[in-house]
């Protein structure tokens, strides 16, 4: 047997390819739309995918289940547990076979043992291996986003980015009760979760990829807490709030996310254009570091900088409506863009430019230090706004700030106090494309808090905090 993992930094994102070498045949479980990577991966150990599944109907990235089956004829496996409101749309259309708690399916000598472990998500599937030219004895388990290194799934993102109002509190009671079940497998089995730290699946991932059940039971929260109403008031408190894409990644991996096929690539625009898309709406995104874009740029284009947040940020101040275009150093780093972006269903990448179009750039965005900030707001003539998490504000906050979460930016836009901003996050990475999205919709007078709160306590000023209440 061959087990090996593809993960992906970008998305904190892990699949899993299972092989039998005996036969040459393997498994794909959640893979995503790069589904390239995952055919050589098998090619190079000699395999090939003769079947392909997934835990359960991701939010956080375009499922690649459907593209992956086509490419290679692998039969694709789907759940078939949650209820009718969770089933997948496409999975007739796909030729998909429906398993549910209790199936199997089988590579070579190899097995998965289906069970059935909602709470994350009502259909939420777990697969436990077995590698049978060995023993009949089950090695590990591949958890999804059921069971992390040091966390668990979190159950409430139907209701907080699906709007599905009422399922939180019952999804973490389901949570609860697939972990005693679970709890009662043998302490050596290995967990093989799907995502790791840096996700949004969970609160407190661990950056190691994978544990054992027997670590996990004594290490993991989620597994030490004794009892339901316990578990159900940790699990929802100081949950982050889901990046504004996810609700749009629901409803495409339910209904099946559209087949790539092979991307071609893309020559530059003419830069005489850029005026011109700009003129028309169309989004255009700026990839490089926060501090060249502060320094000089073309007004109107939003900066998401090719960092390991680019698709959290993307994915929040996009609009999945319009066209998009790139900003780049490059044709390999506008190619890989544009991959990225695939990979959370924004596919409509029109085209790139290249950095001539930075010629005679008029654009600034100031970065102000902790003292020219507080200066300003003391007197009153600018507004901080804090775009951090919930959690990380009723933590800590400056006392005379406008408080809106990153994620609810663009929806909430005419909220914003007028008159001149100044962003702030932890560092001054998030306010950064904060403050490049509110002045391609027309407010001028926006800055950025270099070093974000980091820096302003750094430089000794006042912050409320829950620690000291």
């Amino acid at each position: 047997m061959l087990l090996k993992l593809l993960y992906d930094t970008g998305l904190a994102q892990a699949s899993w390819l299972v092989g039998c070498q005996a036969t040459g045949e393997a498994i794909v479980i959640d893979p995503n739309r790069d589904v390239d990577a995952y055919v050589r991966a098998a090619r190079a150990e000699g395999l090939a995918i003769r079947h392909v599944t997934e835990t359960h109907i991701h939010a956080d990235f375009a499922s690649g289940s459907r593209e992956l089956a086509k490419v290679t004829g692998a039969r694709l496996y789907l759940s078939a547990e949650g209820g009718q409101d969770w089933q997948y749309a496409f999975a007739g259309e796909a030729g998909a076979t429906l398993v549910r708690d209790g199936d199997r399916i089988v590579v070579g000598n190899v097995r998965l043992d289906v069970m059935h472990t909602p709470g994350h998500t009502p259909e939420h599937l777990s697969f436990m291996l077995t590698d049978g030219s060995a023993t009949d004895r089950p090695m590990g388990v591949f958890s999804g986003d059921f069971v992390f290194v040091g966390d668990v799934g979190r159950p409430d993102l139907l209701e907080r980015a699906a709007g599905l109002v009422g399922t939180m509190e019952a999804g973490a009671r389901q949570l609860f009760a697939s972990l005693q079940r679970f709890k009662q497998l043998p302490d050596y089995l290995q967990i093989w979760p799907g995502h790791g730290a840096g996700s949004a699946c969970g609160k407190a991932l661990g950056a190691v990829p994978s544990s054992t059940l027997g670590y996990e039971r004594f290490a993991n929260w989620g597994l030490t807490t004794a009892t339901e109403e316990d578990f159900v008031r940790i699990v929802l408190a100081g949950q982050p709030e889901p990046p504004a894409y996810f609700a749009h990644m629901k409803r495409i991996n339910r209904d099946g996310p559209p087949l790539l096929g092979e991307i071609p690539p893309q020559a530059p625009l003419d830069v005489r254009r850029l005026a011109e898309v700009l003129r028309d709406g169309a989004q255009v995104v700026d990839l490089r570091p926060t501090r060249d874009f502060a320094g000089r740029h073309v007004p109107g284009t939003l900066n998401i900088p090719a960092s390991r947040s680019f698709l959290t940020y993307a994915g929040t101040v996009l609009d999945y409506a319009g066209p998009a275009y790139l900003l780049a150093g490059d044709a390999a780093a506008a190619a890989e863009a544009r991959r990225d972006l695939t990979l959370i269903g924004l596919d409509a990448v029109a085209g790139w430019f290249g950095p001539s179009a930075l010629e005679g750039a008029s654009g600034r965005t100031h970065q102000w230090t902790p003292a020219e900030a507080a200066g300003r707001v003391i007197a009153g003539t600018a507004t901080l706004l804090d775009v951090r998490g919930r959690t990380e504000w009723e933590d800590m906050r400056v006392g005379a700030s406008f408080h809106l979460p990153m994620s609810e930016i663009v929806r909430r836009m005419p909220e914003i106090p007028a008159g001149p901003l100044v962003c702030m996050c932890a560092t001054g990475s998030q306010s950064a494309v904060v403050a490049s999205v509110l002045r391609a919709h027309g407010r001028t007078e926006v800055a950025n808090l270099a070093g974000g709160i980091t820096a302003w306590r750094g430089a000794g000023l006042p912050v409320v905090s829950s620690r000291s209440s």
